[in-house]
């Protein structure tokens, strides 16, 4: 691989991981993570609820914090690395967007399901019109073809993003696909491209090496792949994997893998990887749905593979969890019935 212009690293672990931990990140965990990551060469510290600010609810789950709070805990400790916020909106608010830059933001990333950049719109030109740093972002991006996800690109580029994140939800993408689509819509939409992988399939590493050969310039990672059912791509295995690839970026490895092993210490979760995660990435469900899928295939004593395959093919996306013990409790009745 040849050399390319310096790649910024975006961490999503006090986002992201969230997940990981039923959004019960600490005050504690968030000080001493943002103490030793701004060591590390990281640009962006991605902070907040893990759907995002303005998430906190009984449906998705209500954080030990608020994301004002974790923000202020942030800011106190970030000197480096950018402070950022990801929002959806419809979760998110105009007015959560001015408390958290507030609280100190210095960047929000304004994302949406793959097919409705429009919900952006007011949201990205809010943050343009008051000249803070604005980046798009595309969630569950198999959901759409090359050409729906340029379209999309566009419009989140009319709106004053500088770069778009295209997030690899369900894992479901692999390298030659990755590289392939960002090349595309580099070339295309005449914009900065970002990609955030999930583990599902194992392939997050190599689909972020994907995406820097595609030509993206931005790789969102988690201290120990910290995240939503398999995981993100691993901090430690992307920085020590771009040493390798001599992908330009100012990560300090030996700092990087200090962290690992706080984040180990911090982070400690119930999170194992196993063949559900692959059947989840095969089927293209969002990784946030990885516990609640477990819950209802233990509730009506169905297999979770099921419910995976038909949430797939419901296309069902992050928000509609109630979705899931709907079909859960579809598969037990039709079981019943074959007996």
């Amino acid at each position: 691989m040849q050399r390319v212009e310096i790649m910024k690293i975006y961490d999503v672990t006090l986002r992201d991981g969230s997940h990981a931990v039923d959004h019960k990140i600490t005050s504690d965990q968030i000080c001493k993570y943002c103490k030793h990551v701004d060591l590390t060469g990281v640009d962006y510290v991605e902070v907040g609820h893990g759907i995002g600010i303005g998430a906190s609810s009984l449906l998705i789950g209500r954080g030990a914090l608020t994301d004002i709070e974790m923000l202020r805990i942030a800011r106190r400790h970030l000197h480096r690395a950018k402070l950022s916020i990801h929002i959806v909106p419809g979760y998110g608010t105009i007015d959560d967007i001015a408390e958290a830059l507030e609280a100190g933001v210095d960047s929000v990333r304004v994302a949406s399901h793959c097919t409705e950049a429009d919900i952006t719109k007011k949201h990205i030109k809010y943050l343009s019109n008051r000249n803070v740093e604005v980046f798009g972002g595309l969630m569950m991006i198999h959901l759409a073809t090359d050409e729906q996800l340029l379209d999309q690109c566009k419009r989140m580029k009319d709106y004053g993003v500088k770069c778009i994140t295209l997030l690899d939800s369900a894992g479901n993408f692999t390298p030659a696909r990755v590289t392939k689509l960002v090349k595309f819509l580099r070339e295309n939409a005449k914009i900065e491209i970002g990609f955030h992988a999930h583990d599902n399939l194992g392939l997050s590493i190599g689909n972020s090496l994907a995406a820097i050969a595609g030509g993206a310039t931005m790789l969102d990672a988690s201290i120990n792949g910290f995240g939503a059912g398999a995981g993100n791509a691993s901090l430690e295995n992307l920085a020590a994997a771009m040493e390798l690839e001599c992908a330009s970026n100012e990560l300090k490895l030996p700092s990087v893998l200090d962290l690992a092993t706080i984040g180990q210490q911090l982070f400690a979760s119930d999170s194992v990887k196993n063949t559900n995660d692959i059947i989840s990435g095969l089927a293209g469900v969002v990784s946030v749905f990885a516990k609640p899928v477990t819950a209802a295939a233990r509730q009506y004593q169905v297999d979770p593979k099921e419910i995976y395959f038909e949430l797939g093919r419901l296309k069902a996306i992050a928000g509609q969890e109630d979705l899931i013990i709907e079909v859960a409790q579809r598969i037990s009745r039709n079981t019943k019935h074959k007996k």
